[in-house]
């Protein structure tokens, strides 16, 4: 008798409903902060100004309402543009990030010299 009620008792808690498993929320991954000098050499810019500085743009896509430009050279640098915000004037750079040909991280101003020639 012991066994049938110990099995019974081992059905019900198999069905009885288990509570949900709680994972911990994705924290978004920070951007690479930006020199001050890399951020007030290169925001604000226009496309022409990078264009004078870097040469012609390997690569230019619109993305909603901006544009990339990438830059390529010993290093890959995207420079992303947006108009401002009233509409009127040219787009200007708001983001700029640096990059190796590999895709692995390389320090902005080394990678910023160098396509610039400088």
């Amino acid at each position: 008798m012991r066994r049938i009620a110990f099995s019974a008792v081992l059905i019900v808690s198999a069905c009885a409903p288990r509570p949900g498993v709680q994972t911990a929320p994705v924290q978004p991954a920070r951007p690479v902060p930006q020199s001050p000098q890399i951020r007030s050499d290169l925001i604000g810019m226009t496309a022409s100004e990078l264009a004078q500085r870097f040469g012609r743009p390997a690569i230019q896509v619109r993305e909603g309402p901006g544009v990339k430009l990438q830059f390529r050279g010993a290093c890959v640098l995207d420079a992303y543009l947006y108009p401002p915000d009233d509409g009127r004037g040219p787009e200007r750079v708001t983001h700029v990030d640096t990059r190796l040909a590999s895709g692995i991280e390389t320090d902005q101003a080394n990678c910023i010299r160098s396509l610039a020639g400088a």
